[in-house]
């Protein structure tokens, strides 16, 4: 009861962040909810820069919820329909993942930007978004503003690519009577699953292709967002090798179990639940609530993130994040319009 008491004050002021922001996503998708949360909670935070008993509760929200939102997202995910529906996209999304990990890395390295930041934008930028930064950012012991700093980049060439990718689509010459190339185009190249429905659903509407477009984004999408499970376990015992590197000093000795993510194993447990079931002849459509709470929750802790944030300093700080985030943007694109090209889809 002590505990509950302690974290209310906190997780309330989230909370009265959070549901506006939720109610303001679902009429403007393109922005959504996390963005709007965040946003909303670094402005409110220029007027109240002393959370004081609400600090518990802000950090409890922006840490554990954000861990129960990743395994909760688990249950939107039927591996088998993935993996067999997946195949044909899976060569482009090893290919991108691994373009925009190494931009990471070699502008990381130029231009002296923080390595949590160029991990958070360069996963955000190849995986899933505000999805694989919720997972990466508790692996590599990211704080408040390095996640709000990604969410952010990750933000601006969601809407970018919304908006103009299905021009660029045109004017190339993708398939106008089918929907496949635009679909896997969408689902590698687009970040957000709210950015990839919109500008997959633009170009169902510009070519009245009903959904065919969508449907094949979002399974693509949705199998990118495996790649969330071997890229967290890889940085786990990353992590885990240099701090025992360092304990060898005479810290005292510092183990894989004690950094393993574990939300990471309950996420494949909920993925596996949800396919075990599906094949039992359970409907897809039971595990609907806990997608819906899944993305409630990242809202949520976007609010305490924001909570956390100083924009100020964002801002001053947010040229070489950017410019890292559009040339991990550019060199996805890029990657992805060659493999298209050479597996002859366009």
């Amino acid at each position: 009861m002590d505990t509950v008491k302690k974290l209310a004050p906190g997780v309330l002021l989230s909370l009265a962040i959070a549901v506006p922001a939720w109610l303001l996503g679902t009429r403007f998708p393109v922005v959504g909810g996390p963005i709007i949360a965040i946003l909303a909670g670094m402005i409110l935070t220029l007027f109240i820069p002393t959370k004081g008993a609400a600090a518990p509760g802000i950090s409890f929200t922006s840490k554990k919820i954000l861990q129960t939102a990743v395994v909760l997202l688990g249950f939107g995910l039927d591996l088998n329909v993935i993996l067999a529906t997946g195949k044909q996209s899976l060569p482009i999304i090893v290919c991108t993942i691994s373009t925009s990990l190494i931009i990471a890395y070699l502008l990381h390295r130029a231009m002296k930007i923080h390595g949590n930041s160029a991990i958070l934008i360069g996963v955000g930028s190849s995986i899933c978004g505000g999805s694989a930064i919720a997972a990466t950012a508790p692996v590599i012991g990211a704080d408040d503003e390095e996640v709000a700093q990604a969410i952010s980049v990750i933000f601006f060439f969601n809407v970018l690519a919304a908006i103009f990718f299905p021009m660029l689509g045109s004017a190339i010459g993708f398939d106008t009577h089918s929907g496949e190339a635009f679909g896997i185009f969408a689902g590698t190249a687009v970040n957000d699953t709210s950015s990839v429905t919109a500008a997959a659903a633009t170009w169902d509407s510009m070519w009245k292709l009903g959904t065919a477009t969508l449907d094949k984004a979002v399974t693509v999408k949705l199998t990118r967002t495996l790649a969330i499970i071997p890229i967290t376990l890889v940085l786990a015992f990353y992590r885990a090798r240099r701090a025992g590197a360092e304990a060898g000093n005479g810290s005292g000795k510092v183990t894989v179990k004690s950094v393993f993510p574990m939300f990471i194993l309950y996420f494949v447990l909920a993925s596996l639940v949800t396919t075990v079931s599906v094949r039992l002849g359970v409907s897809a459509a039971v595990f609907a609530p806990l997608k819906s709470l899944s993305k409630f929750f990242i809202v949520l802790a976007m609010a305490a993130i924001g909570l956390n944030s100083n924009i100020v300093k964002l801002i001053k700080n947010g040229g070489r994040p950017i410019l890292l985030g559009a040339c991990c943007w550019a060199g996805i694109t890029c990657v992805i319009l060659l493999m298209q090209h050479v597996m002859g889809i366009w």
